[in-house]
């Protein structure tokens, strides 16, 4: 392996990817400890009938039933081809008004699914007011590519089974080597809180495809449990049995890590490296204290290592697509797959995670009984961190992020009444029931902020005149890992805020990431603050896009084989506003 240096800059200074690394090191116990936690028409009042009403509608009835006519006649004149009414548009009333929708999103999901077993996957677009990104041609041939890949090597298969025995005798030491094998295949590691989860998840698939392995996802921590099967006719769980019996146990220690065997020198990337050298598995780990060896798995030579390793089980609770972007081996592949980068999540995470039927269940009862009938619909994700009590700076950094950037009113003054107290309610801007009401959805692990701001806007009325309403589903209090109840409402609570109109999120939080890109929505981030008794100012921004945070990139430039900033080096890259050391994936300019 080629000598690989990433000290100093030319000056002798610390360079700034430098210090950047140092900070992402400074957080790492907190990074340790973060998890997903758990953390929507007008009415029109009748009016009284002029006394010529029924001319006008004598005339309306006339024009009415010459417009069929009038329709077919010009259709036959146009260009433009009839449209055509097919099982999968269908009309919903009630929920965002009358119109059409593709229940296959595009042809991002594959048709054929028993619906009844798993209503999220074609019912889902019901529920919100925007259609998504469309997905590209290419990415939908990708998806079916993968597809017929996990069905024909997939568990159950003739394929699988000899890719199995071939990783156990190598394993236990009874073969002269893997061959080459018909198959190959990811095994995902599932740890950490569920937004953790999904984050991880999404990237091993988005590899898997770019790489043609299977991806098989490890049950534990009730995978299996909240999501229905992605992959038609075959499962995307690792069985019991695998050989490599200890896989959920491996660390940045672990011998067969691919960082490690390159720094052993069990494994080389030089053109000497010969294909008895390969070994019949590598753990690829890219959690957030990835070594610097472990990070080289984002260059072009090392990829052509790993791709021929049979076997790679991954371990990350990171979202590193924007890494993937890094290595010119992808790039060209990610930009026919994703014409619009900063939506390659957004599809990501549409195609593979379908709540099941009870976690559904939550969604479609919530947003019917508290979330449908508002005119707009606001999400405001609050993350509290390790083991903060209540916060006052939080709520008056939530109170100035909404109402600075206009997605909830500012309130009247009180005003003394007859009797000299403030009624607070001075002037009825609108009254009766044809106000405009906005709906606001809180989640949070706390029930503190829910209850404040519900009371603000239930003591003192609306500058604007709306009514406001503020609904919080759950408040578990504190997080409780491997609770099944637990991360079936966390599950939940992603999906609401994914369908509000705007969305308020935490910064670093990994559950508003994944409501963010599910709703295809760009949020505003409320900053991190330096310390707990000050409110950042400005309290929040808009992101950039709608992509995830990669918390613990690399900083090293693959080419010049040396340390650098690596939001710097393609334009669809760049660091994140909630994170200044992370990276993400944007639209370039």
């Amino acid at each position: 392996m080629r000598q690989r240096e990433s000290k100093l800059g030319v000056d002798g200074a610390a360079a700034p990817w430098k210090e950047q690394q140092q900070q992402r090191s400074a957080a790492g116990r907190w990074l340790d400890a973060e998890a997903a936690a758990a953390a929507l028409g007008p009415f029109t009042p009748q009016t009284k009938r002029a006394p010529y009403c029924s001319v006008i509608n004598v005339v309306l009835a006339a024009f009415m039933l010459t417009v069929p006519a009038m329709v077919i006649f010009l259709g036959v004149r146009t260009s433009a081809p009839p449209v055509r009414i097919t099982s999968a548009d269908v009309v919903r009333r009630g929920v965002s008004g009358e119109r059409s929708y593709d229940r296959l999103l595009g042809g991002l999901l594959a048709d054929g699914f028993d619906e009844r077993s798993c209503r999220s996957r074609y019912q889902s677009v019901l529920y919100r007011r925007r259609s998504g990104r469309q997905p590209s041609a290419y990415l939908v041939s990708k998806l079916r590519q993968q597809e017929a890949l996990q069905r024909r090597c997939g568990p159950g298969t003739a394929a699988y089974s000899h890719a199995l025995e071939q990783l156990r005798s190598a394993k236990n030491g009874d073969g002269g080597g893997v061959g080459s094998p018909e198959c190959k295949y990811l095994v995902s590691i599932s740890y950490r809180g569920l937004g953790n989860r999904i984050l991880a998840a999404a990237s091993a698939f988005l590899y898997a495809v770019l790489t043609d392995r299977v991806l098989l996802i490890d049950p534990s921590n009730e995978m299996g449990e909240l999501f229905c099967e992605p992959f038609p006719g075959t499962t995307w769980l690792l069985p019991p049995g695998f050989p490599l019996a200890s896989y959920t146990n491996f660390s940045v220690s672990t011998a067969e890590s691919y960082g490690n065997m390159l720094r052993n020198k069990v494994i080389r990337t030089d053109a000497s490296a010969g294909a008895g050298d390969v070994p019949a598995f590598a753990y690829v780990h890219l959690d957030h204290d990835a070594t610097e060896q472990d990070n080289l798995f984002f260059c072009d030579e090392d990829q052509r290592v790993l791709g021929s390793i049979p076997w790679l089980v991954m371990r990350t609770d990171n979202y590193f697509v924007p890494g993937l972007f890094l290595d010119t081996g992808f790039r060209e592949e990610l930009a026919r797959m994703f014409p619009e980068p900063d939506a390659a999540f957004h599809h990501v995470v549409r195609y593979l995670f379908h709540p099941n039927n009870h976690v559904w269940g939550l969604v479609t009862r919530y947003h019917d009984a508290y979330l449908a009938g508002a005119a707009h619909r606001v999400g405001i994700q609050v993350r509290v961190f390790g083991a903060q009590p209540n916060s006052p700076e939080l709520l008056e950094q939530i109170v100035k992020c909404t109402q600075k950037e206009g997605l909830l009113p500012e309130l009247l003054l009180p005003t003394a009444g007859r009797d000299g107290d403030s009624d607070g309610d001075p002037v009825i801007a609108a009254a009766g029931p044809s106000r405009k009401a906005k709906a606001v959805l809180v989640t949070s692990l706390k029930s503190w902020y829910y209850e404040k701001l519900k009371g603000m806007y239930w003591e003192r009325a609306a500058a604007t005149g709306e009514a406001v309403g503020v609904h919080q589903p759950s408040h578990e209090e504190f997080q409780r890992f491997g609770a099944r109840s637990h991360d079936a409402k966390a599950l939940a609570e992603m999906h609401l805020l994914s369908l509000t109109d705007a969305l308020v999120t935490t910064a670093w939080s990994t559950f508003g990431y994944v409501a963010q890109g599910l709703g295809g929505l760009r949020p505003w981030v409320m900053y991190r603050p330096e310390n707990d008794t000050h409110v950042p100012d400005p309290p929040c921004g808009r992101d950039v896009s709608m992509d995830p945070c990669f918390h613990a990139p690399p900083f090293y430039d693959c080419r010049l084989k040396r340390g650098a900033d690596t939001g710097k080096i393609v334009p669809q890259v760049r660091h994140c506003i909630d994170m200044s050391w992370g990276l993400k994936v944007v639209r370039p300019s």
